[in-house]
């Protein structure tokens, strides 16, 4: 019959086996019997009462009898009502009621509860929610539902505030059911173990359930062991429960067949905790109380080889397991049911399938220890000590959370001194003073701020003193001391009484917060319940007969990785190396796309982005290239060219690409682009991609959706096709790829895929090389995405009643809200999102102000942010507030940020319902008239313009971002709105770049020259540019602003020469002593005026930054951005028909002085950079557009990046590259057999070397050679270098080495 009942329980746990640990602990749908109205009047009990017809017994809601409800004698926060069930019972809900027909109400209360009467523990609603609130009136009813029910036999209620104008006084209900439950108790020397039926239990899901308690911090609750050194155990170590799934022997199975999950804490406490531990296809869930760890266990774990017993509070034999520790678990347990059967049931009926080892009973024996809690840091306890005795002996138990803190305190007898016990960075020590000597200092053990209990031991006779911490003699510490001790008065625990005698009691070390327990004084146990009664010592602000320690890291709060750590009113959160800030970590350090870098002024180069921001995905490293457009470049591990041969559809080459991010860091990056695509080259001979005759694929790819793709770079889905047959190029017009064509000789199919929802490529197959003279190889680029939608996706609210509306804002615990703004209203709410009772509101509330209010549950709550300047000014401005359960805090741009703490016991969950307001309110009131931007909820974008589509009142899209964003246009660039952002028009700038910060620099060698015909060029433009007019030949200049930077180690050298039909010009020269002149000549009569700059050589082959400006007369010369000089010219001051400028020799047939001739003579050879004449950039229009500007070109002229401050590539420089690789599509005609064989290329490039070596030695024996060429060279050479890369990569590609890869590639 027993098990026909052990079929049937399996079967009902098969059918509901989320519910079956309810039903079999007693639980019932309707628990709310109301369960104090038939108690008698022995069941209530209490502090103390006011008189008889105030006693505990009257306290029954909406009962008249005495005076109406229990009233204590003193209202304090020392008084409470006790009511005792008389056996277990599960509460749940209470409701309380003042006294009948008086002023007599509590308006907040704590509820606690025992099995017991002793050793009490706090009822919490939420993570840190202590008190109910109560009434305010004698007679209405305060119901409450409790959120996680009570399982006791004792409650009590411990009132915290009441009516000013009246006492203490209550009625109360409790409402509820009868608890069944089965209890077994361990001595720490025994076990239970159960035998299951392999045969039936084979094919169930596995799940094991109990409830437990102890004292003890360690101890072997459940082992199963297996064959191997296979097991299972559950261990409760220091107070948490570790679960240990172990594989054995690390010989035969990976070091990482092994899970450790911990879970709990502080669960010695003597209360009841929970476990569930559920097994099912390898998916475990491991929970303690209401906190579950979920995981997969995988792989090694599918051949866990376990025994069919379960051992129950210890292992049976010690050595049946050498690694795991022998320490039985002494305590009880409840309700131990395995797979739905009621183990403790069949233990009480001597089932055959369990057997004991060692003394259990079906009871649960419970030390009657008495512990206290210091709640606050004017906690203290004195208790009377033996005055005048010459030996002190004092023991006592201590767990706490400071690091900080006074432990015990004395003053000794006939003033003989006194000494401190005390906490100081988790080290307990002693200090023994006595007037006008130096005080004595004693230290002992470490790290005795873990929350852990730890026992102190502190013995002094006449003048020696020990300590001893934890019973450890390697912890304890001695010392004679030059005094002689003699017992005081009163001992003071914890603290100090804040109104006392300084010489009675230090306070200088902190007050003690936590618990304490076991306080001997000359081995006499201190009785706390007298203490508490008032008959023995006296204290302050203490709980007595319950440890009120909580653990503020469990649940931990802080977020991406963040360690807690915690003190006894807070906890913290260290963010270091997690790559997020805040008080919980909540919130990323890293721009979410190369987008949102730019446009702060950002330059391309390497970034860590977090593309969901405070969302779950980590950042991660990628390349912004910012042109006009900007791209995120995310790499892979094989960028080679790789040769495949051999490969059939038996036997296929298989490669796996692995990138920079995961595949959930790249969805999010791709979802927000605009646009994505990865270049793909495959290059065959005799190898095709498409079978013709069965249509069958002969290669493909797959991508993150792990589909197969058998469309090719620069076809479409689902076509089959390749760049070729899409356009019709191919090169047999019958097939729809080039290599489809099978030639006996080498051709490509190479082009960009660019399906967003199939990318990044992450497997390539290819089959189809194992036929004679057939050979492929294949090349896969990086992924490549342009711009961010999230970005510039914004709305305009054009009317104040008009909002959007979205789904709720879900932030129960932390969220974020960012967004950019711009409005010329002065105030409106930017967004509102409801509850019942708490909301979240972000407004500007008046034209220099923003406020981000909200409610939790602890009244409503703001952070406001001041600006100094107006924010209704029609410029985008930035705003981020943040809410999490330690505090809020607001940005409003780059102000300081503002914040306000949560408090320590409140609320935490913010609990909304509504749906989330954008641009307005629900009410229609206080709308918000301007535009909104990349409105970011946690991380995740908010489509505005999608939803403005179709709101009437709201237009998507909003214009003018040039006026938030035109200082981002450097050098005279001129920004351009764009319907999505902005771009910087360099056209009349010397630079270029995205934002015109590029240095557009040049090598000039011997004799170079570099001539810009302004005649020309307004003639061609004169209709069209509007600085023509100020230049025609007839016309004279009044003024011009010329800057350039050079770098020389020539002298003399001719920097720059403007000419002029009437023979007037302007030249710029170093000397042979390398100090530079202007020399202005605008009268063909005269001299002309010789300005010098005498400050040092500018020959020094050091950049040289040069700015000089003409108005009529009067000539500044800048210098370095430092040195400023003033000159006044004599010769004129207009310049007549200006008809050429000249960089480096000027070669025409030119009437100029003899210094500039001289100069001239050499010509220039060095870098010039950035050149600008007035509105004209000649050296930009040299390099870039020279087919088309009035520009004549002669000799050695090569651009380069000599122009950066330091002559190499600069940080702080922006750069322009090329995406795709150089040496992608091949020749069709030429085999890739050439480009495998780069030995020659190599072996180039080791004369190369080897000729530079020689150069270097032979420059260092020639000082001359050594001044003036080694700057030359070293140009020459990095424009050589660059060079030969290019043509490396427009050769075939090598297969065998990457020294020929361009060293613009990509950049990683």
């Amino acid at each position: 019959m027993d098990s026909l009942t052990e079929i049937f329980l399996k079967l009902l746990f098969l059918l509901s086996a989320h519910h079956w640990h309810t039903a079999v602990a007693g639980n019932k749908y309707n628990c709310d019997d109301q369960l104090v109205s038939s108690l008698p009047q022995s069941s209530f009990s209490s502090s103390s009462e006011m008189s008889s017809s105030h006693s505990p017994g009257f306290a029954r809601l909406n009962r008249r009898e005495g005076a109406g409800g229990w009233s204590p004698l003193v209202s304090n926060k020392y008084q409470w009502l006790q009511i005792d069930l008389g056996e277990r019972t599960e509460i749940t809900a209470v409701a309380t009621q003042g006294g009948y027909g008086s002023s007599d109400w509590v308006t907040s209360y704590l509820l606690m509860f025992s099995d017991t009467g002793r050793n009490w523990k706090q009822y919490r609603q939420e993570e840190s929610i202590w008190a109910f609130s109560g009434n305010k009136n004698s007679d209405s009813v305060v119901y409450y539902k409790l959120h996680h029910s009570i399982n006791a036999r004792f409650l009590r209620f411990v009132p915290l505030d009441w009516n000013p104008s009246g006492r203490i006084g209550m009625r109360i209900e409790l409402y509820g059911c009868t608890y069944r439950s089965e209890v077994v108790g361990f001595d720490g020397k025994s076990c239970l173990i159960y035998t299951f039926n392999q045969k039936l239990m084979s094919e169930l899901k596995e799940v094991i359930s109990l409830k437990f308690k102890t004292m003890q911090s360690d101890g072997i609750l459940l082992h199963r062991k297996g064959q191997n050194g296979h097991h299972i155990t559950l261990e409760l170590i220091k107070g948490k429960l570790s679960l240990l799934i172990n594989l054995g022997d690390t010989k035969t199975h990976p070091p990482n067949a092994h899970i450790n999950i911990t879970l709990g804490s502080l669960l010695d406490d003597q209360h009841w905790h929970s476990v569930i531990i559920e097994y099912f296809n390898n998916q475990v869930n491991f929970t303690v109380d209401k906190h579950t760890h979920r995981f997969h266990a995988r792989g090694e774990f599918s051949y866990l080889d376990l025994d069919y017993e379960l051992s129950f509070g210890g292992i049976p034999l010690l050595g049946k397991s050498g690694i795991l520790s022998s320490r039985n678990f002494h305590g009880c347990f409840e309700n131990i049911y395995y797979n739905g059967v009621n183990i403790i049931d069949l233990a009480r009926r001597q089932k055959s399938q369990i057997y004991f080892v060692g003394n259990m009973s079906f009871s649960c024996l419970e030390p009657q220890v008495v512990p206290v809690t210091f709640l606050s840091t004017n906690s203290y306890l004195a208790l009377p000590g033996t005055s005048g005795q010459n030996e002190i002996l004092i023991r006592f138990q201590f767990r706490t959370w400071n690091k900080q803190g006074l432990l015990l305190s004395n003053k000794l007898h006939r003033d003989s001194g006194g000494f401190f016990l005390y906490l100081r960075n988790g080290k307990v020590k002693i200090s023994l003073h006595k007037p006008g000597k130096t005080p004595s200092d004693i230290t002992a053990g470490a790290g005795l701020n873990n929350g852990q209990w730890h026992s102190v031991s502190f013995f002094a006779k006449r003048n020696r003193v020990s300590v001893t911490v934890d019973n450890d003699l390697t912890s304890s510490a001695h010392a004679s001391i030059p005094l002689q001790i003699y017992s005081g008065d009163t001992l003071y625990f914890g603290g100090c009484p804040s109104s006392g005698n300084t010489s009675e009691c230090n306070a200088s070390f902190g007050g003690f917060q936590g618990c304490m327990r076991l306080i001997t004084i000359d081995n006499k146990t201190v009785d706390m319940i007298s203490v508490q009664q008032n008959i023995v010592g006296n204290f302050s602000d203490l709980q007595i007969d319950l440890c009120g320690i909580i653990d503020r890291c469990l649940p931990n709060y802080c977020e991406h990785g963040g360690e807690c750590s915690q003190s006894w009113n807070s906890f913290y959160c260290n963010c270091s190396y997690t790559g997020y800030k805040g008080s919980t970590c909540h919130y990323s350090i890293y721009e979410q796309s190369c987008e949102a870098y730019k446009h702060k002024g950002n330059t391309s180069g390497f970034y860590n982005i977090d593309s969901d921001g405070s969302g779950p995905l980590g950042p991660f490293l990628v390349y912004c290239n910012m042109t006009d457009a900007t791209w995120t470049i995310i790499q892979h591990n094989n960028t080679n060219l790789t040769r495949v041969k051999s490969a059939n559809q038996e036997k296929p080459y298989t490669v796996f690409f692995k990138y920079s991010a995961s595949l959930d860091q790249l969805q999010t990056t791709i979802n927000q682009a605009e646009h994505c695509e990865q270049e793909f080259a495959y290059h065959c001979k005799k190898s095709r991609l498409l079978d013709k005759i069965d249509g069958m694929p002969l290669s493909w790819w797959i991508g993150r959706t792990n589909e197969t793709q058998t469309y090719w770079g620069g076809s479409l889905p689902a076509v089959h096709k390749c760049a070729c047959g899409f356009e019709g190029s191919c090169i047999d017009s019958q097939h729809y790829c080039n290599c489809d064509a099978d030639r006996d000789e080498w051709t490509n199919d190479t082009g960009f895929l660019s399906y967003k929802e199939h990318l990044p490529v992450t497997e390539i197959v290819i089959t189809d090389t194992d036929r004679p003279n057939s050979e492929a190889a294949y090349k896969l680029g990086p992924l490549l995405c342009r711009g961010d939608r999230t970005f510039w996706n914004s709305a305009s609210f054009n009317t104040e009643p008009s909002y959007l509306h979205f789904p709720t804002l879900h932030g129960e615990l932390s969220a974020d809200v960012s967004f950019f703004f711009k409005t010329t209203a002065s105030s409106g709410v930017f967004l509102e999102n409801l509850g019942i009772q708490d909301f979240i509101r972000i407004e500007l509330y008046s034209p220099s102000e923003v406020i981000f209010s909200f409610d939790v549950g602890n009244g409503p709550s703001e952070v406001s942010v001041q600006s100094l300047t107006f924010l209704n000014d029609n410029q985008w401005h930035y705003v981020k507030a943040e809410r999490n359960i330690k505090e809020a805090s607001l940005q409003v741009d780059q102000l300081p940020q503002r914040s306000h703490t949560a408090p320590s016991n409140g609320h935490i969950l913010l609990q909304l319902n509504s749906q989330l307001f954008v641009g307005g309110t629900a009410s229609r009131q206080k709308g918000f008239l301007g535009c909104i931007r990349s409105l970011q909820l946690n991380g995740m974008a908010l489509d505005l313009e999608e939803r403005a589509k179709i709101t009437p009142g709201v237009e998507p899209g909003c214009p003018g971002h040039c006026s938030s964003y035109g200082n981002l246009c450097h050098n005279g660039g001129k920004c351009r709105e764009k319907y999505s952002g902005f771009s910087c028009d360099c056209t009349f700038s010397a630079y270029a770049g995205p934002f015109c910060k590029k240095e557009i620099s040049a090598y000039f060698g011997t004799g170079t020259s570099v001539t810009y015909n302004f005649q020309e060029y307004y003639t061609l433009a004169k209709n069209s540019s509007s600085h023509a007019s100020s230049f025609y030949a007839d016309m004279t200049l009044n003024r011009e602003a010329i800057t350039f930077a050079f770098r020389t180690t020539q002298t003399p050298s001719l920097l720059l020469y403007v000419s002029s039909f009437y023979k007037e010009y302007l030249s710029i020269i170093l000397t042979r002593n390398g100090s530079l002149q202007i020399r202005y000549k605008l009268d063909s009569q005269q001299d002309p005026d010789v300005f010098g700059i005498n400050i040092k050589s500018m020959a020094n082959g050091q950049l040289q930054h040069m700015t000089i400006k003409r108005e009529e007369k009067r000539l500044s010369v800048e210098i370095n951005q430092n040195e400023r000089m003033k000159f006044i010219l004599s010769s004129g001051r207009e310049f007549n028909a200006i008809k050429s400028l000249t960089l480096g020799k000027i070669l025409e047939n030119s009437d100029v002085d003899e210094e500039t001739m001289k100069a001239n003579s050499q010509g220039f050879i060095g870098c010039l950079s950035s050149v600008q004449f007035n509105h004209i950039a000649p050296l930009k229009a040299a390099l870039h557009h020279s087919s088309s500007a009035p520009v004549i070109i002669k000799g050695l002229f090569t651009e380069s990046n000599c122009g950066t401050l330091t002559g190499a590539d600069s940080i702080s420089s922006e750069t322009t590259h090329s995406f795709a690789d150089d040496s992608g599509p091949i020749d069709k005609g030429q085999p890739l057999a050439n480009a495998i064989r780069s030995d020659s290329a190599i072996i180039g490039g080791v004369i190369a070397v080897v000729i530079f070596i020689l150069l270097c030695i032979a420059a260092i024996a020639t000082r001359i050679c050594k001044k003036k060429g080694i700057y030359s060279k070293n140009e020459a050479k990095a424009s050589e270098n660059e060079d030969s890369a290019e043509s490396a990569l427009k050769s075939e590609p090598s297969m065998q080495t990457t020294a020929s890869e361009n060293q613009k590639e990509y950049f990683f």
